[in-house]
């Protein structure tokens, strides 16, 4: 299951590597030869999603690797801190054009048309159909490997069809109005929807890599599962991470306090088994087993999530 997904992730980024770089040969050039800086703007775009996809190769190499002595919890974050450094290689570029399209504003009287805007069009129009190929393609690699960063790259992607329709309609209108200004007006919104998607990239990574988790289905789901199982009671002191596509989850739960060890670790097993089928990609589960009524006696541990907290039932006692 793991190569595969590793395969998926590693033809994800071989897909975007090569694509993006002929489009960004394209791009440069033409806009090159036609003197837009929105057409050169959307190339530079081009040469940053180069080096993700090329960063996305190497990482998937890192993350196939088993857990060991150093790394208990596999290599799996290798591809969390990846898809934030990306997000800074994103951000640079989008504040470089930002500055450099801001800078041909302020002098708005000095800007001259594009040399060619026919070359420029066609720049334009060739990065909308070839980031959209690409896109769909990512999107679907990305959901096959369940790879956050896979999927942060395509969701860049789709930014980016958005980013080259910008470009076009800005060329559009600078020709049919003779308003050259709309050149770096375009390339401006392209920075900032540029500089937005590393934002976003970057916050839910940050997630990740603090170990938060805001999805209360997740927990309720995980309480669900351990109620199911006979003799347990009051599912409490949750604790959900995730680690690139899989899940390390901690639980506490209690039983009657006049059984044996072995029946209680029978129905911890048993607990794992219903969480395992209610979460998929799993990859670790520790359950503590706690007498009845031991929660109510330990009020000091305030880490964790309960079952009051995710609206999860009635029954439970806040921790």
């Amino acid at each position: 299951m793991e190569r595969t997904r590793t395969y998926y992730i590693k033809l994800a980024g071989m897909i975007a590597l090569f694509g993006n770089l002929a489009l960004c040969a394209v791009k440069l050039s033409l806009a090159s030869m036609s003197g837009s800086l929105a057409v050169m703007g959307d190339g530079i775009d081009s040469a940053t999603d180069s080096l993700i996809a090329l960063v996305t190769i190497l990482i998937s190499r890192i993350i196939s690797r088993p857990s060991d002595k150093e790394h208990p919890w596999g290599h799996g974050r290798a591809e969390t801190v990846a898809t934030m450094i990306l997000s800074f290689v994103i951000f640079f570029a989008g504040a470089q054009l930002l500055l450099s399209s801001a800078g041909k504003l302020l002098h708005f009287r000095e800007i001259e048309p594009p040399e060619s805007d026919a070359l420029a069009i066609i720049a334009a129009s060739i990065s909308i159909a070839g980031k959209s190929l690409l896109t769909a393609s990512q999107f679907e690699l990305g959901k096959k490997s369940q790879s956050p960063m896979v999927m942060a790259n395509a969701k860049n992607m789709k930014s980016d069809i958005l980013m080259s329709a910008a470009v076009l309609a800005g060329l559009v209108l600078s020709k049919v109005f003779a308003l050259p200004v709309l050149d770096p007006v375009a390339a401006l919104l392209i920075s900032v929807c540029v500089i937005k998607s590393a934002a976003e990239i970057f916050l839910e990574t940050n997630r990740e890599l603090m170990d938060g988790n805001t999805d209360d289905e997740l927990y309720r789901s995980l309480f669900r599962a351990a109620m199911e199982v006979a003799g347990v009671s009051n599912p409490h002191r949750a604790r959900i991470r995730k680690i690139s596509s899989h899940y390390d989850i901690d639980l506490d739960i209690e039983v009657d306090a006049g059984m044996t060890v072995h029946e209680a670790h029978e129905i911890a097993e048993q607990v794992e088994d219903a969480i395992k089928a209610a979460i998929p990609d799993v990859y670790d589960i520790m359950v503590h087993v706690e007498p009845a009524g031991h929660a109510s006696h330990h009020p000091a541990e305030q880490f964790g999530i309960s079952m009051d907290s995710v609206g999860g039932g009635k029954d439970a006692h806040a921790i």
